[in-house]
């Protein structure tokens, strides 16, 4: 005869598990699984707040409160490096970004029958959700999605979808449009008048061969560590900006008062670019716009860092390289950084800060960093990405 089971804890894609291992979609701690299959709420049971959910895939925690959130994103990183046998020293308190500040976001198009529909996709599908509500992203970007849909409707045949990609820019909202070809001059000034309309800081499409800016009144920056920096459209930008003044902070703690300091997988400079002014800095990217983003802000700043472009998969820094710095920020992809990890496993560097957003390569890296002699003194989990599974860190690795 089946018993009442008790959820204990949310598993990595946000299903609520058992002491048994039974997993519940949607379930938080607490709550009860009865005899007949149904979920009775307890205390950690919160109202979703968005009409979307759970259909739409941008948020699947949404039935969490801000407890059962922190907790998970602890465990996320924690459960990630005792699968790997990795010691912590120090959990840090767990930084959730609040709502309505997500300040790039990419939409898809599509057609259901004569509906046209600009939304996010449903989770494990290609189905679109028609957005009409989002408490994630910042309201400047939500309220584009209705002039968009006006926009695009009347123009896109039912075969055709298309991507837009939407991001906030020190000069407004910067637009990118995917997969649309342009090629009419009443096309082009309905660009021109819309991206005036609604104060656009940039409007770019990208008819398969790169973006190309159709309307750009001034050169769209974004602003690193106090310093403008030219913005590629859609070019990366950590999720929240409150997110990124966390993972920030967590790296200038690391640093202290180390002068000469490598960040590797650098991007267009958010943390070089925090770093201040009195500083060393070598800075690695394999993303050439970034890399030369970067290097034009540091002139303009008076900031001493060398801005190279370097794949740092293909050509990693050697250990020789390595040694040379008192503190190495690493900032990779997904993916992580084995091929770069395992020349500073042979390096003296002496100290490591490791931002990661995915959990299992962190581990994975951080087993060989351990493996070789370091420590990994403490970690700093950060949720940018509300209600998701997605959770960021920084790690610090010392000798």
């Amino acid at each position: 005869m089946s018993i009442a089971e008790e959820i204990i804890r949310v598993a990595a894609r946000g299903d609520g598990v058992t002491a048994n291992g039974r997993y519940v979609a949607h379930a938080a701690p607490g709550d009860i699984v009865d005899p007949a299959g149904g979920l009775i709420h307890g205390p950690h049971h919160a109202t979703p707040p968005c009409q979307h959910f759970p259909l739409c895939g941008g948020c699947q925690l949404q039935h969490l409160d801000e407890d059962s959130l922190r907790l998970f994103a602890a465990e996320r990183v924690t459960h990630a490096l005792a699968t790997q046998q990795v010691e912590i020293g120090e959990v840090m308190p767990v930084h959730l970004s609040p709502p309505a500040t997500r300040r790039r976001i990419a939409v898809r198009s599509a057609w259901a029958g004569k509906q046209f529909q600009l939304g996010f996709s449903t989770e494990k599908s290609h189905r679109i959700i028609d957005l009409r509500q989002c408490d994630v992203v910042v309201p400047e970007l939500f309220a584009l999605l209705k002039p968009l849909r006006s926009l695009l409707e009347p123009r896109l045949n039912r075969a055709r979808q298309v991507q837009i990609k939407l991001a906030m820019v020190d000069q407004g909202v910067d637009v990118l449009i995917e997969n649309w070809i342009a090629n009419d001059l009443d096309t082009h000034e309905t660009l021109s008048e819309f991206a005036k309309t609604y104060g656009l800081a940039r409007l770019s499409l990208d008819e398969g061969y790169g973006p190309v800016p159709f309307y750009e009144p001034e050169p769209v920056t974004v602003t690193l560590g106090g310093v403008a920096v030219g913005y590629q459209p859609y070019g990366f930008l950590q999720a929240t900006v409150d997110g990124e003044a966390a993972l920030v902070q967590a790296v200038n703690d690391i640093i202290g008062e180390d002068t000469i300091v490598a960040d590797l997988f650098a991007g267009s400079g958010t943390f070089a670019l925090s770093m201040g002014a009195g500083r060393k800095i070598y800075a690695g990217e394999a993303d050439l716009q970034a890399s030369l983003a970067l290097k034009a802000a540091a002139g303009r700043s008076g900031r001493t860092i060398f801005a190279e472009h370097r794949d740092l998969f293909r050509r990693p820094l050697s250990p020789d390289e390595l040694n040379r710095f008192q503190t190495v920020v690493l900032d990779p992809p997904r993916a992580g950084a084995k091929e770069q990890v395992a020349n500073l496993a042979a390096s003296t560097v002496p100290s490591i800060a490791y931002v990661s957003c995915n959990p299992a390569s962190f581990a994975r890296d951080a087993k060989t960093l351990v493996a070789a002699g370091y420590r990994l003194q403490r970690i700093w989990p950060v949720g940018q990405f509300r209600w998701s599974t997605h959770i960021e860190l920084v790690g610090h690795f010392s000798r």
